[in-house]
């Protein structure tokens, strides 16, 4: 999600099911501008058929392809229009809003530079940013935010990247701080005994003690805005085959999250045809989702390849025809203003054919 926004009003965001929350600290330059950029990175781990939430129904192959299961224009449940050629799954009217404000972008045919069918080692090419599984210990966005610091363009008083979740995604892993923070499970301890503590490490560990404090501002905040987090309340924990309870859990992390920024994508693709259960396991391109008021929206951006057999990606998949990193550098380049020649060097390594994309934002 992007945002530029042009004065410190409170505002949310809303995050989906399986997500990691980023927020890179705001780059000087950009207040220069007037502007106060945020980004929200949202990765989809269980895997999204893009096919099916952005369809080709002008494509005259798609209804051969997937024959009944299509999505079309004209269905019992109609898929709402984009542009003529395109149209959205209807479980999405928020998005089609959006879409409709100019505030969504749908970047269509696109992959990470990876190739094979791991969902292990799409997950960690997606999130390290680098051309090839392997060992990997940083992510793309961590290293973006780093390089921003070197020209001054950041603000490092402040908080730099804010993740959601028991353990810290890959992608915001690296040299620059972040700031995890994960919905309580345990019964609390009382104020007293924390300002005690708090007072302890002043003394004998600054370092943690102002961890500490960035904890005690988020548990005020999200105490402040409803959420619960008393021992007896209806907060729940991750408990297997409970659905409702996974929903209620992240939705609970999702309003936190709104309530923490507001202050001043899938790891591949899925088969173009369905297989004999009707999943589309494995696949190789799919849709990056672009929301925000920053952006130049209400558009799809496509290089569309076709799903005629002899167009497919080994005759199986829909074919890539954009890479996820050019979609990622321009972001980064127009939004938060970082280096162009940082992001190819030591953001994305490797990605001198994926240049920048250009004319995302407004």
């Amino acid at each position: 999600m992007l945002t530029t926004r042009h004065a410190p009003t409170r505002r949310e965001m809303l995050l989906g099911p399986a997500v990691l929350f980023a927020w890179a600290a705001v780059p000087r330059i950009a207040r220069a501008e007037g502007r106060d950029p945020r980004l929200l990175t949202i990765v989809l781990r269980g895997g999204l058929d893009g096919l099916a939430v952005v369809a080709p129904v002008g494509d005259p192959d798609w209804l051969k392809l997937r024959s009944e299961k299509s999505l079309t224009a004209d269905g019992q449940t109609p898929a709402l229009p984009l542009d003529g050629f395109f149209a959205l799954n209807p479980a999405m009217p928020n998005l089609h809003r959006l879409y409709q404000a100019g505030q969504a972008t749908v970047v269509h045919a696109v992959a990470s530079p990876y190739r094979e069918r791991s969902h292990f080692d799409g997950q960690d090419v997606l999130e390290s940013g680098l051309s090839k599984p392997g060992s990997a210990d940083t992510g793309w966005l961590n290293r973006a935010l780093a390089a921003l610091d070197p020209g001054g363009r950041v603000d490092t008083n402040g908080r730099q990247a804010f993740a959601i979740g028991p353990i810290t995604p890959l992608v915001v892993r690296g040299p620059a701080p972040v700031l995890s923070w994960v919905p309580p499970r345990l019964p609390p301890v009382s104020d007293d005994t924390t300002m005690r503590l708090l007072d302890l490490y002043r003394h004998t560990d600054p370092t943690f003690a102002r961890v500490l404090e960035e904890r005690v501002g988020l548990a005020a905040i999200a105490k402040a805005g409803g959420i619960n987090s008393e021992p007896g309340g209806e907060r729940p924990a991750i408990q297997a085959g409970g659905i409702a309870q996974v929903r209620t859990y992240f939705a609970e992390t999702a309003g936190a999250a709104a309530k923490f920024l507001a202050g001043a994508v899938t790891e591949f693709g899925r088969t173009a045809r369905l297989n004999g259960t009707d999943g589309t396991d494995h696949g190789t391109a799919t849709v990056a989702l672009l929301v925000g008021g920053a952006l130049k929206g209400g558009r799809v951006v496509a290089d569309w390849p076709g799903l005629k057999e002899a167009d497919l990606y080994e005759k199986r998949d829909l074919k890539p025809t954009a890479d996820l990193r050019a979609v990622l550098k321009g972001v980064l380049r127009d939004h938060l203003r970082a280096d162009e020649r940082r992001l190819e060097a030591a953001v994305f390594p490797d990605s001198a054919a994926a240049k920048p994309l250009q004319g995302l934002l407004a």
